[in-house]
């Protein structure tokens, strides 16, 4: 069912979103998204703008067929009618119409400056534009919205101005007038000040609408909520041009935790970090860790006294409980941490360490130990979890044993690179030697390790190398520099990391990858030798 009208959450990913530098999504990607957006529970879906591109036209012909929306009101996007042209008469007005969108969002011009150089029209022709259009598409039965382009620099410019955009668009049957801060050049104090004042001059109900290149698309859009505006409008992980929108993930936990301002279905707000990396994968755009509440790193602690101190309560180092938006509490393991750290982190793991203390701070010493050598467990829980095992096992769980490699990497006359490894290895009791060819030589002995173990783990097949990652740690040895390498792997169904570190980068990789193919066998569930 539709979300309560009394206050919006806009989404404007699919439209400015996708101006993103790098973000280009398909007509199906669009879809995707939408559906995603829509078990999120926000009020709006803006899809677009039908007849200013081929693919945004296409997506609203294909939206009209395929697209069926639970919560979601799906919006056109559009521009006022043209200058001197009658609104019924205009091309792209009669696109948004014919869009099948039941609602729509025209941008107009706030800014004087802005109609004079951008519209090349006057002050009377523009508010002229502005009225024809909301009512001319009131009267075709669509719901209009109007994006108050420019509004602030316009009001600093010319208040009056400004404020008679908004009530003409208002008198014309416009439902919302949402303030633009397009530049994202506004500070949270002076937003409040200008929403409260436009209140009070006009009958408007006002949205807000917050680029992020201050650094405050939230916080501003927090303060106009707090000033009387009960629409807003973001995009989903703050995706948008130059610095981005107003990510609406946090706008909505804000509201929601904070504020106890209900904007979604009921427990919906629990499926935004699920929500948030779903739409990350479909724009292969790397998720930012430290994005509040849907980032990985949102409710992560490393310092051994926050993990005293949430063993004891959660809420003493968490300003929410990560359940409340689908995330999880995870404990970093580093030469910060303590044993209270790696009580932790071993339950999370599900690693039990049966309370032994002697145990524990063996363990303690050995991560601290390790780490002052250029090992990093925070970005490596696989090869941690192996190392857990082993210390509670007494012994390291091994399916094989490399008893030999050898790499090599060679020009050709025709200036191609040729790359081999050869291993050898010991598993079951079998002397195995095999040999495999890529891309580089960390490639070539993954391939090779693989395809001697396969024959006694076929299982192997399933696993990829998803991401590898060197790092030179310190520059005092020259050449001989110490080099850390994370590998990352998968099976398909999820992915783990791993760890090596030697003075030789092969040889760092070679433990990395030793540790993923141990990890990936345990998680075919394959008993250790």
């Amino acid at each position: 069912m539709p979300v309560s009208d009394a206050f919006h959450i806009y989404d404007t990913t699919l439209r400015d979103g996708a101006q993103q530098e790098g973000l280009n999504l398909s007509v199906h990607d669009k879809l995707n998204i939408a559906r995603h957006l829509d078990d999120l529970g926000v009020g709006f879906i803006e899809g677009g703008w039908p007849g200013a591109n081929p693919k945004d036209t296409e997506f609203f012909a294909l939206a009209r067929k395929e697209l069926k929306l639970k919560h979601a009101t799906f919006v056109a996007f559009g521009a006022t009618r043209r200058p001197n042209v009658k609104a019924a008469d205009d091309v792209l007005l009669s696109a948004l119409r014919d869009s099948g969108a039941p609602a729509v969002t025209l941008v107009a011009k706030a800014f004087d400056r802005h109609v004079d150089l951008a519209l090349k029209t006057t002050l009377e022709e523009n508010l002229a534009m502005i009225r024809d259009s909301v009512a001319h598409l009131r009267a075709e039965g669509q719901r209009v919205f109007l994006d108050a382009e420019h509004f602030f620099d316009g009001y600093r410019a010319n208040r009056d101005y400004a404020l008679e955009v908004i009530r003409v668009a208002m008198e014309a049957g416009a439902d919302v007038a949402a303030l633009c801060d397009t530049n994202g050049g506004m500070l949270p104090d002076e937003i409040a000040d200008v929403v409260h004042d436009v209140l009070s001059a006009t009958s408007a109900r006002i949205g807000i609408h917050c680029h992020n290149d201050t650094g405050c698309a939230v916080a501003n859009s927090m303060a106009a909520v707090a000033a009387g505006a009960t629409h807003v409008q973001g995009t989903l992980n703050g995706y948008g041009e130059r610095t981005g929108n107003a990510d609406l993930v946090t706008i909505i936990a804000n509201l929601e935790l904070k504020k106890k301002q209900l904007v979604l279905p009921p427990n919906s707000l629990r499926e935004s970090f699920r929500i948030s990396h779903a739409v990350a994968e479909i724009t292969n755009i790397t998720p930012s860790g430290r994005q509040p509440y849907a980032g990985v790193s949102a409710f992560a602690h490393k310092a051994g006294l926050h993990a005293s101190a949430i063993k004891v309560d959660p809420a003493l180092y968490q300003h929410e409980d990560p359940a409340s938006v689908g995330n999880d509490m995870r404990m970093l393991v580093s030469d910060m941490a303590g044993r209270a750290s790696i009580e932790l982190k071993s339950q999370e793991l599900g690693v039990d360490l049966g309370g032994d203390r002697e145990l524990v701070g063996r363990i303690v010493d050995r991560v601290k130990e390790m780490e002052s050598r250029g090992f990093t467990f925070e970005a490596a829980d696989a090869s941690f979890e192996l190392l857990l095992l082993e210390e509670a096992n007494g012994k390291r769980p091994s399916f094989f044993t490399i008893d030999h490699w050898l790499t090599t990497v060679e020009r050709a006359e025709d200036q191609s690179i040729i790359t081999k490894a050869e291993v050898t290895v010991t598993a079951q009791g079998k002397a195995i030697s095999c040999t495999g060819s890529g891309n580089g030589p960390v490639n070539a002995f993954d391939n090779a390790l693989r395809s001697g173990l396969k024959q006694l783990y076929p299982e192997l097949a399933l696993l990829e190398l998803t991401d590898y990652k060197v790092r030179i740690l310190e520059g005092r040895l020259g050449t001989g520099a110490i080099t850390r390498v994370l590998v990352e792997t998968s099976d398909g169904k999820g992915e783990w990391n791993t760890v090596g570190v030697h003075e030789n980068v092969i040889a760092a990789s070679a433990m990395a990858l030793e540790d993923a193919v141990t990890f990936g066998l345990l998680r075919q569930g394959r008993k250790p030798e």
